[in-house]
């Protein structure tokens, strides 16, 4: 059934994901997993520090004027470390290999990981880009395979359009897909996407990156293959246009969501190029890519890099709080969103625009 939403009822969910205002506390205990969402205003780059103190990038921005590079290093040093240990690579996209060739200069990468050679003609530049700098220190991954890292358990579930074999974190049949909504695939390099869950304990992190509806669907249905998680990054940047399938949502259920998005990228921005599989028995979804996520059962709060200026409205977009940056590119301000994950599943996320921050637990696998 589709929902259908009231403005006070909208109101009153503002209030439930947003929570009283806490100041910001003093810098997590050495114990704890810590996360830094890096704004590249549209683009991706995710910083995760172990409590062994090793780290893993996921993506690296943009290559405009070197400003994603210039952020990355910043939050690396925020994360008091000097190298990046493990780099994944998603995908060959600008916005999410771009700001390698800088990064490389500017802070020592250990391992590189990547979907393989499997490339368009745009993008065989990055590839290539990407192949010299990374050298023997280059591993194609598949799903099922892992990331190296002391202190968390770094699982690749997607990988050149294939997805987990076997169910994991309490995955199992999922009822949501006997009459879900589908779509055609995406343009070829989404699909090739490298997806991660990290577990610490017990939480879970799931980032799908730039992963389409259809592939969305594949690690889905008819089995959700990574169970319910406890944090979830959007996929397409919060443009559920064609990503962000409600059976694949509705499965993981998240207790909190970061939205990657831009100013005017990701969230409130539509797709028309991804077309609908019709299908008469198909269930009717929420259209609307805020109250989709908002209307998640169990969703305990929505964090977002920017105000969407594609659709300002209050109601579709989450607590102001809650949102890192407002300006158009050219005045961002790159305010990041962090948090910290202590052992017994407590965690706290942070703007780092306003020190804003609210502590939630993790729920845990069933």
């Amino acid at each position: 059934m589709k929902r259908t939403y009231t403005v006070a009822a909208v109101a009153a969910l503002t209030l439930a994901v947003s929570g009283p205002a806490l100041t910001q506390g003093t810098k997590p205990d050495a114990g704890n997993l810590k996360m830094y969402w890096i704004d590249t205003e549209g683009g991706a780059a995710t910083l995760l520090v172990s409590p062994s103190g090793e780290s893993l990038l996921i993506d690296t921005g943009y290559p405009d004027g070197d400003r994603d590079a210039k952020r990355i290093v910043a939050a690396a040093k925020e994360a008091g470390i000097t190298k990046i240990d493990y780099l994944v690579i998603s995908h060959w996209h600008n916005d999410h290999v771009g700001g390698l060739a800088a990064l490389a200069k500017m802070i020592p990468i250990g391992r590189f990981f990547d979907h393989g050679d499997g490339v368009e003609p745009e993008n065989q530049q990055r590839l290539d880009g990407y192949k010299a700098i990374a050298g023997d220190k280059r591993t194609i991954v598949k799903p099922g395979d892992k990331i190296p890292v002391k202190g968390f358990d770094a699982l690749v579930v997607t990988s050149d359009r294939k997805v987990l074999a076997n169910p994991v974190n309490g995955g199992g049949p999922n009822p949501l897909c006997a009459n879900a909504a589908r779509m055609e695939p995406a343009a070829p390099e989404n699909l090739r996407t490298v997806g991660l869950l990290v577990t610490f304990n017990k939480f879970t992190y799931l980032n799908l990156i730039d992963l389409d509806w259809y592939m969305d669907m594949e690690l889905a249905c008819p089995v959700n293959k990574v169970g319910e998680v406890t944090l979830y990054q959007t996929s397409r940047h919060g443009g559920f246009g064609d990503a962000g399938s409600p059976a694949s949502l509705g499965a993981i259920k998240p207790q909190v969501i970061v939205v990657n998005n831009g100013p005017r990228k990701g969230l409130g921005q539509s797709d028309d190029r991804v077309k609908p599989i019709a299908d008469p028995k198909a269930a009717p979804y929420e259209k609307n890519s805020y109250l989709r996520m908002a209307g998640l059962p169990g969703i305990e709060g929505i964090w977002q890099g920017h105000l969407s200026l594609v659709d300002k409205d209050p109601k579709h977009n989450t607590a102001q709080d809650m949102i890192a940056n407002f300006e158009e590119t050219a005045d961002c301000k790159g305010n990041e969103i962090t948090a910290s994950i202590a052992p017994d599943g407590k965690f706290t996320v942070t703007n780092g625009r306003n020190g804003f921050s609210k502590t939630y637990t993790a729920r845990g696998t069933k």
